[in-house]
């Protein structure tokens, strides 16, 4: 059965820009397609279950990541018909924590590469074929796993192996349309309803808006010229309710 669920009846992107989102129904997925449709613009989601603010829904299927990227790529053909996407939001992910003792590592481990590894090399795989050439393409990495994280090692990894895929994603002969920016930006807390519940006590103003985020994929699609360079990894970083852009050092 097809996994895809048209909000219009009809295919194809009629609108001045065309968007997906990788992780469209989570927390930052869902304010980056309330956002993209405020302004307009055709916006695909995907993800395990249905946005009805989407134009195009497809809904992830399958135990296995060849299985979820062959699903993926044939339902969004479907729902892009001949048209093809501005970029693509990879915003999937989840956080679990754990040493090489603990009970659960080993689950949590795998449930972070399914979540980050599996969903950014769906993404790329999707943006070789749908992106338009000089189209954007966003990952999302994570400050800490910059370096060792002993308390979420499976979570640290899975970042770290898409902070890694940015870099070859950025790099000569990397199968992506002609000009394709790739960008992972590195937030260190956003500002979501569940991380408000498990860390109540904490400074917010040290959290980033969703809507930071939503505005900052807006300018990068809008205007090639904002973007940071080809295979940047961005920290998104609030200090006093101030959030500025800073590139990680080669």
């Amino acid at each position: 059965s097809s996994g895809i669920k048209q909000s219009t009846g009809s295919s194809g992107i009629n609108a001045e820009y065309g968007v997906a989102v990788y992780g469209g129904k989570g927390a930052l997925g869902s304010t980056l397609v309330h956002h993209f449709k405020s302004k307009n613009w055709w916006v695909c989601s995907i993800d395990l279950g249905e946005n009805s603010e989407a134009d195009a829904n497809v809904i992830v299927k399958g135990d296995t990541l060849q299985q979820q990227a062959e699903q993926v790529k044939a339902d969004f053909a479907k729902a892009c018909g001949e048209d093809k996407v501005d970029a693509l939001f990879c915003v999937a992910g989840g956080w679990a924590g754990g040493n090489a003792s603990n009970e659960d590592f080993v689950k949590n481990t795998d449930l972070m590469m399914k979540q980050s590894i599996w969903t950014s090399v769906i993404s790329a795989n999707v943006a070789a074929f749908y992106l338009k050439e000089g189209g954007l393409l966003t990952l999302t990495g994570a400050v800490p796993c910059l370096k060792g994280t002993s308390f979420m090692m499976g979570y640290g990894l899975a970042k770290a192996a898409v902070h890694q895929l940015t870099k070859s994603l950025a790099a000569d002969n990397n199968g992506l349309p002609d000009n394709t920016s790739v960008q992972c930006i590195l937030p260190v807390t956003l500002d979501t309803p569940m991380n408000r519940k498990f860390m109540a006590d904490a400074d917010f103003t040290k959290w980033t808006p969703l809507s930071y985020v939503a505005d900052m994929f807006t300018r990068w699609t809008e205007d090639a010229t904002s973007r940071h360079p080809n295979g940047s990894l961005v920290k998104i970083i609030t200090e006093n309710s101030e959030t500025k852009e800073e590139i990680v050092p080669e």
